[in-house]
């Protein structure tokens, strides 16, 4: 029996990385998934891994940072599968690190639209028919960048720490109707978005260092993220709400800190 029977669930950014992670396991989980990515060419890729696992899937190209496209994919996951019990808004894009005086408004509003007001219309949509029926998980991707300074560029550790405002402020909104809101914030992650720095510490012969600055010191993987998801969409966190949750190997849990001399 598998921790999401009979749920239904829509994961954004589900071309690679944490979502597709997150997708597999939802649906080796139970769940029958909807899946989104603007790239359609990796969005095929996850939907044939989990059809192979004989699991139930459809897929969505689009924005998610565009009302119009996501109130569509939404409609259009409730009439296939005939409800929606946990939508995991986790597209997100990192801006790269550009120079705060060099950054201009328009890289800014480009962030925000799909890292903030995404998982905004994720609330807004999603948390529309959960509401109709009593119960609901909606998870948010977050990021450890939003918590604290020198985890990324300014706009997007601006947007993830809207994230997690957001987390709080739409679990009260959903006050009394059984709609949960949890973030979720990701440390160093090795997915699509932080390839390059990977790619780089590879190349430098470093790659033993990447991670060093947290407690466990090696980096995560993207299926470790989704076990939290996973977690949070179903009913084992059914008294969870309006929380940020770091996975992030314990790299928030401290000051820095040099290796102790043995």
């Amino acid at each position: 029996m598998g921790r999401l029977d009979g749920k239904v669930a829509i994961v954004t950014g589900a071309g690679s990385g944490i979502g597709r992670a997150s997708a597999i396991l939802f649906a080796r989980e139970g769940a029958r998934v909807a899946i989104v990515d603007r790239d359609s060419t990796h969005l095929h890729e996850t939907a044939r891994t989990i059809k192979d696992g004989g699991g139930e899937v459809q897929g969505f190209g689009a924005d998610v940072g565009d009302e119009e496209q996501v109130k569509a994919f939404v409609d259009a996951t409730i009439r296939s599968f005939g409800g929606l019990d946990v939508f995991y808004a986790n597209a997100g894009v990192s801006g790269g690190l550009v120079p705060i005086f060099e950054q201009t408004a328009d890289h800014w509003r480009q962030i925000l639209q799909t890292n903030l007001i995404g998982p905004f219309l994720a609330i807004k949509y999603g948390g529309a028919h959960m509401v109709k029926q009593g119960r609901g998980s909606i998870i948010l991707t977050a990021s450890v960048a939003g918590l604290r300074a020198n985890a990324g560029g300014s706009p997007y550790s601006a947007s993830k720490a809207g994230v997690i405002s957001l987390a709080q402020t739409g679990a009260v909104a959903f006050l009394g109707t059984g709609v949960r809101v949890n973030a979720i914030c990701p440390g160093l992650i090795e997915t699509g978005m932080t390839k390059p720095i990977f790619d780089a510490a590879r190349e430098r012969g470093s790659e033993a260092r990447i991670g060093q600055l947290n407690p466990l010191q090696r980096p995560g993987a993207p299926q470790e993220i989704a076990a939290m998801a996973l977690f949070l969409a179903s009913d084992e966190a059914s008294y969870v709400n309006g929380q940020a949750f770091p996975v992030d190997g314990g790299l928030s849990s401290s000051l820095p800190f040099t290796r102790p001399i043995r």
